[in-house]
């Protein structure tokens, strides 16, 4: 079983302090199934590669297990194939990079650099397609060779390399679908601890938990609750925040009023959540059809509870991930992306922008993301404008990086496009909300 990491960032051999191996030593590890080996085949400045390579013993597996001596137990893929057991691996083996830790570089570790994975022989319980499902909305390239119902895959990205060993580690053990140990309530801590960060947003969670955690019910729906109430504590964070300007408030009214505006009689609101503006939609009889989609299943149930029931003719809520198509969305008058596209990775806007106004490509839309520069306004917020408004923001953009993205998009799929500030608007930083409208030309 051999998993080798390619890092090209200059100088590449940096890589050994990422990972805490010197790219000079071959170094062993014993673990409870075997041993595991790190060395280089290749480091210099241009590029360098880790290679960690498990030498599985199978018959030290079923050694001492009662009723052990089956020839199955003793023949199998176990000792060849990525599995739980690479996942083991990288947690003792590369704890320390897993973590994020680095005394030499600590920088480094917080930087996003050119990265190559290659899993030699990955099981796949699903094919190709799922291969891809659950790595590609992460940002990554994927390469696959197929090899019967095993696969080679290469995937590259630009990351943080604790990243890369998050996904390796969590998604692994989810293709194979199997695992070599005790399931309990310490895998739920696992999940979430490697997940906490991408997990909640990644369009297939809900499959990448059952899988993980062997279709055990009871363990997954603990984990599906504590990722939405993780979801929940965010929006807590920003309300917190924003609370003396009742900005959420000032948002909804903003996005009423300029839909209205634009006749839109059929709307989708794209990322509902838990459903506020779906409320303030119902409220308002003008509007004849609202659609809510959101990647969370969780968000859609608690959306569900708190909406009207006498109102269900007017309104549909879809699972769905805002990075695919979806014919279903296809038609509708405008689209409402409110506080959304900051928790996307960079790697995925572009995704989603094609999804958005290529394909589903509504007469209107519009977008509210936050104004970094007015974070220095926020007496509550820690390190001013250092620190982002949201723990699960991926970025927070300036005026001039909202309006040059909107612009651009704009002219790409031949939208117009202007802005308006929401909020309470200072002179030198802005107002704390950015709206953009964009309308089909």
């Amino acid at each position: 079983m051999l998993l080798t990491i390619t890092s090209t960032h200059s100088p590449a051999t940096d890589l050994g302090y990422l990972l805490h191996k010197h790219p000079d030593h071959v170094q062993s590890f014993d673990l409870s199934f075997g041993r595991a080996h790190v060395f280089y085949p290749e480091a210099d400045a241009h590029r360098c590669t880790a290679a960690l390579l498990l030498d599985i013993d199978p018959i030290g597996l079923v050694r001492g297990r009662q009723g052990g001596g089956l020839l199955a137990e003793y023949v199998n893929d176990r000792p060849y194939v990525a599995s739980s057991f690479l996942s083991v691996a990288i947690s003792n083996v590369y704890g320390s990079a897993l973590s994020g830790r680095s005394k030499e570089m600590p920088g480094l570790v917080e930087t996003k650099i050119p990265l190559e994975a290659k899993i030699s022989v990955l099981p796949c319980k699903g094919g190709e397609s799922l291969l891809r499902r659950l790595f590609e909305p992460l940002g990554y390239q994927v390469s696959a060779q197929r090899h019967s119902q095993y696969f080679s895959v290469t995937l590259q990205a630009t990351c943080r390399l604790q990243d890369l060993l998050a996904h390796i580690y969590v998604l692994v053990p989810v293709l194979d679908n199997d695992k070599h140990y005790w399931i309990g309530e310490a895998e739920v801590e696992k999940l979430l601890h490697h997940g906490s960060s991408w997990l909640a947003h990644h369009p297939d969670n809900e499959l990448i938990i059952k899988r993980y955690l062997k279709y055990q019910r009871s363990l997954a729906r603990q984990a599906l609750a504590r990722l939405s109430d993780d979801d929940e504590r965010h929006d807590d964070e920003v309300a917190a925040i924003e609370e003396k300007i009742s900005l959420n408030e000032q948002r909804l009214g903003t996005v009423m009023a300029v839909l209205k505006n634009s006749q839109a009689k059929r709307v989708l609101d794209l990322g509902c959540g838990e459903g506020k503006l779906l409320r303030a939609l119902l409220r308002d009889n003008f509007f004849e059809e609202i659609v809510g989609v959101d990647i969370s299943s969780r968000a859609l149930e608690i959306a569900h509870e708190r909406l009207p029931a006498q109102q269900e003719n007017r309104i549909k809520l879809i699972h769905g991930s805002l990075i695919y198509r979806d014919k279903r969305l296809y038609g509708y008058d405008a689209a409402a992306v409110v506080e959304v596209i900051e928790h996307f990775d960079l790697a995925r806007l572009s995704a989603f922008e094609r999804i958005l106004f290529a394909f589903t490509r509504p007469k209107t839309v519009i977008i509210t993301t936050p104004n970094i520069e007015y974070n220095v306004k926020f007496e509550n917020l820690p390190a001013g404008a250092s620190k982002l408004r949201h723990s699960d923001h991926r970025f927070e953009w300036t005026r001039c990086e909202f309006q040059a993205w909107a612009n651009g998009i704009a002219e790409k799929f031949r939208y117009s496009v202007r802005f308006l500030a929401i909020g309470e608007e200072d002179a030198v930083v802005g107002a704390p909300t950015q709206m953009g409208i964009f309308s089909v030309r």
